[in-house]
């Protein structure tokens, strides 16, 4: 998999519908799709969009060498012509995206391609399965970042994420969503972000005893360590040896950072009594590490516990958003250009209304209150649409058309920025950290409401009038 060609990581289908509009002639015929989704996972408030720079590096490298080539030939049902067409397969279309670390709702484009039917065909599954995967990571870390109400939290999932890809995109997502680290190594080289561990407690069991094991860490790595103490008995040895040997190898040398780790037991009960035992030892600036399956809820309670508790080390519900596994973005057309060049919208109809698609080529607004910087609403529009700050803007809801919310006093962002055109990247993906920055500043602007764990109160996304008119009109072309 190491050297695979990841324009070959595509659904069959798509290679023989591109084999068809080959044929057909609608490979030159430009069309448009739109990347959403329609729930956010663990019934949240909003999700985090995140995978962008591995999309854009995606897209740079679109390309079939010669063993795809002969390998899709072998099938036996692909035209000469197409085959040669593959050959010098390249992206020319245009991209628009969200920017890494925006919080995102339901049924708003995240991601938006506009090119020749073929090359918006092919890239379907790679672009879905990077978006829906960081995304998810991403969701699922600034839940729990939150729950931990300022204390730090760190990636530990590695071992128990669903590959290598999982591993290593998934830590860079959870530093998106607002963890501080990880314990991935690939992801720090890879992308900076901080990589760091502790121990195992396979390092205690190698030595005689638990004492010799801390001594000997501390003195291989005096300025930073931290001390896995529940191998034996937290509380009978393993924080008395810490104690003894902080005392003994480092405070002499004035290292001021230490740290332990609970990693089994009664977190809150434990973290407890170790901060006890430490300032009664005049350790007070030694910090608590704690793991063990955790998550926003057991945060949470641990928090509300009084757990003494200054770090989260958190794996396999974070790396694998055990509670809600998948986040379900779709990749559906919109629109089409004909022979003129006029953009003709294009819509999925449903007997499940959830389904039904907004057509058409669009933009979405995000709209700030300039009283009080909060995200009021965001807004779906066809793509000539222009809304000024300075004018008195009335939002359609399009669930009670009776109902409308006029806005004076605000500020509209567009969220899609241009990514790709015609095929060269336009876009300069920022460093990891500001990207994580940036997340956080955009989620600050979101009411307390919408943040809540439970019942989170929805946030508005529309239509506006004209969208809606355009989408009435398709859907009684197709009588619903």
């Amino acid at each position: 998999m190491t050297n695979a060609n990841l324009s070959m990581l595509c659904d069959f289908y798509e290679l023989t519908m591109s084999n068809g509009y080959y044929k057909n002639g609608f490979y030159k015929k430009v069309v448009y799709f739109d990347v959403f989704f329609r729930k956010v996972p663990d019934n949240g408030g909003f999700a985090i969009a995140a995978g962008l720079e591995q999309v854009i590096d995606y897209i740079k490298n679109l390309h079939f060498d010669e063993q795809d080539i002969e390998y899709i030939k072998s099938k036996n049902i692909f035209d000469e012509n197409f085959l040669k067409y593959l050959q010098n397969f390249k992206f020319s279309g245009d991209i628009y995206a969200v920017p890494e670390g925006t919080p995102i709702f339901p049924n708003e484009p995240i991601l938006t391609v506009k090119a020749p039917a073929i090359e918006a065909q092919l890239i379907e599954t790679f672009l879905l399965l990077t978006l829906n995967h960081q995304t998810l990571i991403a969701t699922k870390a600034n839940r729990i970042v939150r729950a931990a109400q300022g204390k730090a939290v760190i990636e530990f999932g590695s071992r128990r994420a669903q590959g290598a890809s999982g591993a290593v995109d998934g830590a860079r997502a959870a530093f998106i969503g607002g963890c501080k680290g990880t314990s991935c190594t690939l992801t720090d080289e890879l992308y900076g972000v901080p990589a760091g561990g502790t121990m195992a407690h396979s390092w205690v069991q190698m030595f005689d005893s638990e004492y010799d094991a801390f001594k000997t860490y501390c003195e291989i790595y005096p300025d930073d360590p931290t001390l896995l103490v529940d191998t034996y008995n937290t509380l009978k040895s393993g924080i008395p040896n810490a104690i003894k040997v902080f005392k003994e190898v480092l405070v002499p040398k004035g290292k001021k950072k230490l740290t332990i780790r609970l990693d089994s037991g009664d977190i809150s009960y434990l973290s407890k009594k170790a901060r006890k035992m430490l300032d009664e030892a005049g350790l007070e600036n030694c910090k608590i590490t704690a793991s063990n399956s955790l998550d926003e809820y057991l945060i949470r309670d641990l928090m509300m516990q009084g757990a003494c508790i200054d770090i989260f080390g958190v794996g396999e519900r974070l790396i694998t958003s055990e509670s809600s596994p998948v986040f379900g973005g779709v990749y559906k057309l919109v629109a089409v250009e004909n022979e003129s060049g006029e953009i003709v919208p294009k819509i999925k109809v449903s007997e499940n209304t959830a389904k039904i698609t907004n057509p058409h080529f669009k933009k979405v607004y995000r709209f700030y209150d300039n009283d009080s910087g909060k995200a009021l609403a965001d807004e779906l529009c066809v793509y000539d649409e222009i809304i000024d700050d300075g004018k008195e803007h009335t939002i359609f809801d399009s669930n009670a058309s009776w109902k409308t919310k006029t806005l004076t006093n605000f500020t509209a962002k567009e969220l899609l920025v241009p990514v790709f055109k015609n095929g060269k990247c336009v876009y300069d993906s920022p460093p990891i950290n500001e990207i994580a920055v940036y997340c956080k500043e955009q989620i600050s602007l979101l009411w307390d409401e919408v943040k809540r764990f439970e019942n989170p109160h929805t946030y508005y996304v529309d239509l506006s009038k004209k969208l809606y008119d355009i989408k009435n009109i398709l859907l009684n072309i197709y009588g619903i």
